[in-house]
């Protein structure tokens, strides 16, 4: 009974218990109207398996950040990360098994599921060593996999879709398990909805939802009728980790409340109608002065990139009489070292190029270099040999000669080559397959094998492998090669 949580009673006052093993490999739809109790469900199975299993929620309301005071969940505020810090917090939100709110309440919708379709699809892509356990609870799914196009941009829509569609598809084979919510059936994409095999239907009245829901439960369409007469926190239940027939549950209370609950009714105050009528119609407050508006303000934490952003905003003041200029050689030392502090962070190839170069400007521009003299093509290849650990100063017979080919080298490629050539240059063996791929900004071995292939292919390597598995890599423009290993 370790595995299985309590949701609440059926009509006998018997518990109805759910099986977070079995759910963990069949996932759960859980549907209902706004008013139903679709979220105190939602709250009900957070609290009861907090103890049993990681849990990520994607939170469009903020409804959920209450976890954290109560059980130690690590509330993430969407709008305060870039595209780069989000995908860094969900690798090693996978990493350390940590439970997490990812509250999105901050942002419109389309930044909603830009910000969901990052976080999902970094999730999806850890390493397989972090495929840890874990239920994923995405709380109004209708947003984040349309069953039609909206007003929101097609890239937003597909990017949250295919993050969505790959979860439910395809995230049992890594951890992930989806349960999802969503208040209107009919707007949630089917190949996202066909997925779960658990099913908690609350009270809904269009009767396209209603013929879906009592499809989905096996109910005849006559029988749909009663999807409509359920109670607030009533829900009908289905599926391996709940029930081999329908039955009917009602969940059981919660510790935590969501910040928008108002309990009961308020009265409005009640003043005469001349008083409210002064009230109404009162000549605006004079704006407090300037110094006061300082003192008053308090500024929400800024992130990484709209710092950035505001920085390479900023026009630069016209240098000083007395400020002393930077020599081509000192310029050239900036750049090197910022170029070898980037290549250092961990995650560094994962992030887009334009990202990257954008970064690479503000840091030169704080350490006094206000014009590094890279283009957007140069940085790349800096950048690629930075990484692969080829930034001589000044390069041996050797070295230039490896820089020389490196020219005739495509860039994505470019990182790889220069690794394998270092190597065969100091007497190493070639970098391993792991190595390789992140080299190339991918997770995926197969891919990195692709690209050594495609490196033979162009005839700029020659790849021996013996009967043991052991692997050389020669370059023979260079007469170079890495000793078997």
């Amino acid at each position: 009974m370790q595995n299985q949580i309590d949701l609440g009673s059926d009509i006998a006052g018997k518990p109805v218990y759910l099986d977070v093993e079995e759910l963990l490999a069949t996932r759960l739809l859980v549907q209902g109207n706004s008013g139903s109790g679709k979220s105190h469900l939602l709250r009900r199975l957070l609290e009861k398996s907090a103890g049993i299993v990681q849990q990520i929620v994607i939170d469009p309301e903020g409804d959920f950040v209450s976890l954290g005071e109560a059980y130690g969940h690590v509330v993430i505020d969407g709008a305060a990360y870039s595209d780069v810090e989000i995908t860094r917090l969900a690798a090693r939100t996978r990493e350390h098994r940590a439970s997490v709110v990812l509250a999105l309440d901050g942002l419109e919708i389309e930044n909603q599921m830009r910000c969901a379709a990052t976080f999902l699809s970094a999730l999806f892509d850890a390493p397989d060593k972090h495929w840890y356990p874990a239920l994923v609870i995405v709380d109004e799914s209708q947003l984040f996999a349309p069953s039609a196009a909206g007003e929101v941009s097609d890239d937003a829509r597909r990017s949250s879709l295919a993050a969505m569609t790959n979860l439910m598809c395809r995230g049992r084979k890594r951890g992930l398990a989806g349960v999802i919510a969503t208040q209107r059936l009919a707007k949630l994409a089917k190949n996202v909805a066909a997925e779960a095999s658990n099913f908690l239907m609350g009270r809904t009245f269009l009767d396209i939802d209603m013929v879906r829901a009592a499809d989905l439960l096996g109910m005849e369409r006559r029988q749909a009728e009663q999807i409509r007469d359920l109670e607030r926190g009533h829900f009908l239940g289905l599926g391996p980790a709940i029930s081999r027939r329908p039955v009917a549950v009602r969940i059981g209370s919660v510790e935590t409340r969501a910040k928008s609950t108002v309990a009961g009714l308020t009265p409005p105050p009640m003043p005469s109608g001349e008083d409210m009528a002064a009230m109404l119609h009162a000549q605006p407050e004079a704006p407090p002065a300037q110094a006061d508006l300082l003192s008053l303000a308090e500024p929400g934490p800024a992130s990484s990139a709209s710092l950035q952003e505001h920085i390479a905003q900023q026009t630069a003041p016209a240098p000083a009489r007395n400020e002393i200029q930077l020599t081509a050689e000192e310029a050239e030392a900036i750049v090197r070292a910022v170029l070898q502090e980037m290549a250092s962070e961990e995650g560094c190839t994962f992030q887009p190029a334009a990202s990257l170069f954008q970064d690479f400007t503000v840091r030169c521009r704080m350490r006094g270099l206000k014009t590094h003299g890279l283009d957007a093509l140069g940085f790349r290849r800096r950048f690629a040999r930075a990484v692969a650990g080829v930034e001589f100063d000044p390069p041996a017979e050797q070295d230039a000669r490896l820089l020389e080919l490196a020219d005739s080298v495509p860039e994505e490629l470019l990182a790889p080559f220069l690794a394998i050539g270092n190597a065969a240059i100091a007497g190493k063996p070639c970098p391993d397959d792991e190595t390789l791929a992140v080299l190339y900004g991918t997770r995926s071995v197969g891919r990195a094998r692709r690209m050594l292939e495609h490196l033979e292919r162009s005839d700029l390597v020659v790849v021996r492998t013996d009967f043991g598995g052991r692997r050389s890599v020669a370059i023979p423009r260079l007469s170079l090669a890495t000793p078997m290993a």
